[in-house]
Order: structure tokens, then sequence, then C-alpha cells
């Protein structure tokens, strides 16, 4: 199983900046796709942001130009640089991995346990 740990959300004021990180553990496993994801109070989860291993990207169009999503394959770990914050951003982020084993093309998602982001007026 592949485990992820998130970390970097807070409190900032609109037009600040912060920037996430996510972790996924050590294992033989493949991480493939990761990404981002958002859920605001009473609203349904929905996609910020996706990045494949050779890092062909993908956005939401209400933070393309805002958002910038990478990572690291050595760390397997995935980042989410947000600018420009908009008291709308306000959700608790999570992290996804899509992770195979070794030479098994069927992926299995994990995710991480969100983190809060809140932006201000």
């Amino acid at each position: 199983q592949v485990q992820l740990v998130e970390s970097g959300g807070g409190l900032v004021q609109a037009g600040g900046s912060l920037r996430l990180s996510c972790a996924a553990s050590r294992s033989i496993f493949i991480i493939r796709t990761m990404g981002w994801y958002r859920q605001a109070p009473g609203k349904q989860r929905e996609l910020v942001a996706t990045i494949t291993r050779d890092d062909t990207t993908n956005y939401a169009g209400s933070v393309r130009g805002r958002f910038a999503v990478s990572r690291d394959n050595a760390k397997n770990t995935v980042y989410l640089q947000m600018n420009g914050l908009k008291p709308e951003d306000t959700a608790v982020y999570y992290c996804k991995a899509e992770w195979s084993r070794p030479f098994d093309l069927k992926t299995t998602d994990a995710w991480g346990q969100g983190t809060q982001v809140t932006v201000s007026s």
C-alpha cells in the first residue's frame, strides 16, 4: 500500500501564496499520476491539478495561471504552488496518487488526509 503525507496548508490573505507538499511512502510500488483535489464546505470534491510521471500537467480552469503543480519522482513527492489566492480557494486540499505494482498496469488510488487552506478577504 502507498501512504501519502501532506503539509503546507494554513491561513493566508487574499493575493498571498502557499506551497503544498505531498510525499508518498517509499516502496517498491510505482507512483504514476499524482494530483491535488479540494473540497469546500457543502461542495463536492473537485480536481485542482494533476501531473504525470513525464510531467504532463492538467489544471482546473479556475486555477490555471495561478497554481503550478510539480513533482520530484526521486522523492515520490508532488507540490502545489498557489499564487494569487482568492477567498474562493478556501477548502481542504487532498493529494492523490495512482500507484501500481511493478509490471502491473492495474492502478490503485491513494489519498492523503487533507490539509486546510483558508484565504481571508
